[in-house]
């Protein structure tokens, strides 16, 4: 008798709420078998609501199985027991979705980046580096399969202004690691993409806090909003793509990724590009030349 096919198996991290719940309960829809990371285990853990088991309990009803992990991104021996769970569990990492990053509530304030606490650059150190931490961990299994994605959850922000320096160094920091990798990928001759996806305006608690309390400030975005979980679905064309290693290193909008794959975001409607609305393009960096 044949053997059912395994689910794949997926890691996203930052995942109790915003869009790496979204993109969680993405991935489950598509049957992925998903280890859901963060701090949160319980409501009241942060000043926004969400916890890692309510995301896996959205991520089984999605059609998919959610595992809740209780893992700090900035401390990389939990970030290493987490990627040798998974092994020994599964035994292969085949999507994993850097998206945890330390967001502090006064972010997006008003008032120049001095004026806000030192605390938002926790940003760049959670954003950034539990990127390449995670991924570290997760590679030398990833490259001795037949197939395996790391995907960083980036935005437009890494090209203009967005939250001031913090934020920007964060996504710019994603973008170019995402080059950087796909080009040791490459040069292994793993067949592993690295990408960075330009995710747009997000239907997050977040977001829709800071629009009903500074509405003049976010009113420009209402009615372009793209769901939280736009982007896992985009994870899935791409690892599910025969053709995933053009992705490689690359750094997309999402929107008009979604576009080129005939994914919409609600019956009929695609969500609209950055690119529109900013005047941002994408990084293009010097091409290497693979030894």
């Amino acid at each position: 008798m044949a053997q059912p096919p395994v689910a794949p198996v997926a890691i996203v991290t930052g995942a109790s709420r915003g869009a790496g719940r979204g993109i969680a309960v993405a991935l489950g829809s598509h049957g992925c078998t998903v280890y859901v990371t963060g701090r949160s285990q319980k409501e009241g853990d942060a000043s926004m609501p969400g916890t890692i088991h309510a995301t896996a309990r959205e991520v089984d009803e999605a059609g998919g199985r959610g595992i809740a992990v209780a893992c700090d991104s900035g401390d990389d021996a939990q970030v290493a027991a987490l990627v040798d769970r998974v092994i020994a569990e599964q035994g292969r990492i085949d999507i994993l979705v850097n998206n945890a990053c330390a967001v502090h509530d006064a972010l997006g304030a008003p008032g120049q980046f001095w004026e806000k606490p030192l605390a938002i650059g926790r940003m760049i150190d959670v954003g950034v580096r539990s990127g390449f931490v995670t991924t570290w961990h997760a590679a030398p299994h990833m490259v001795k399969q037949d197939k395996a994605l790391v995907l960083f959850t980036s935005s437009p922000g890494s090209m203009h202004y967005c939250f001031g320096p913090a934020y920007g160094a964060h996504k710019a920091g994603l973008d170019k690691m995402a080059f950087d990798m796909g080009v040791d990928f490459a040069d292994a001759g793993a067949n592993v993409a690295a990408v960075s996806v330009w995710m747009g305006s997000l239907t997050t608690e977040r977001l829709l806090q800071m629009m009903e309390q500074m509405p003049e400030r976010f009113a420009h975005l209402e009615g372009t909003l793209e769901s939280a979980g736009y982007t896992g679905h985009l994870a899935w064309a791409i690892w599910s793509d025969p053709e995933m290693m053009r992705h490689n290193g690359r750094t997309v909008i999402g929107a008009e990724l979604g576009r080129d794959y005939g994914i919409t975001d609600g019956p009929g409607r695609y969500p609209p590009s950055s690119r529109d609305g900013t005047g941002a393009a994408p990084p293009v960096y010097a091409a290497y030349k693979v030894k």
